[in-house]
């Protein structure tokens, strides 16, 4: 059971962690490849403040990376398998959801799955 218990503290973590919609959207946003923090802000449409204080959590988390390209903070995914975790559960999610009825197409690319690059 110890081994066990090691595997669902770290499930927890990433539950945890992916607990918050806008935590949700920045790795939505980062899916098709790697961006800086302004074009993140841009697409999120919060405060840079808000999605720096996500980005960092994630980060320090190992879900993302980033890099310096000059000023510009770059961030990546740097753990696909939380990506496809979340793609699982918001399909999962959409496909339920009666109220709404999504477009396929939105269901279809959340969360596209990384390119070999990502991973």
């Amino acid at each position: 059971m110890e081994e066990l218990d090691r595997v669902f503290e770290k499930v927890s973590g990433y539950f945890s962690l992916l607990a918050e919609p806008t935590r949700l959207k920045i790795l939505h946003t980062l899916c098709d490849g790697e961006k800086p923090v302004n074009a993140i802000v841009e697409t999120v449409q919060t405060s840079q403040a808000n999605v720096s204080r996500h980005l960092n959590a994630m980060y320090r988390n190992g879900v993302l990376s980033r890099r310096k390209d000059g000023n510009l903070v770059i961030y990546a995914i740097a753990d696909a398998s939380v990506v496809e975790l979340c793609r699982t559960v918001c399909v999962q999610v959409a496909g339920q959801m009666e109220e709404t009825t999504l477009p396929t197409h939105a269901v279809d690319h959340f969360m596209p799955r990384s390119s070999p690059s990502q991973t």
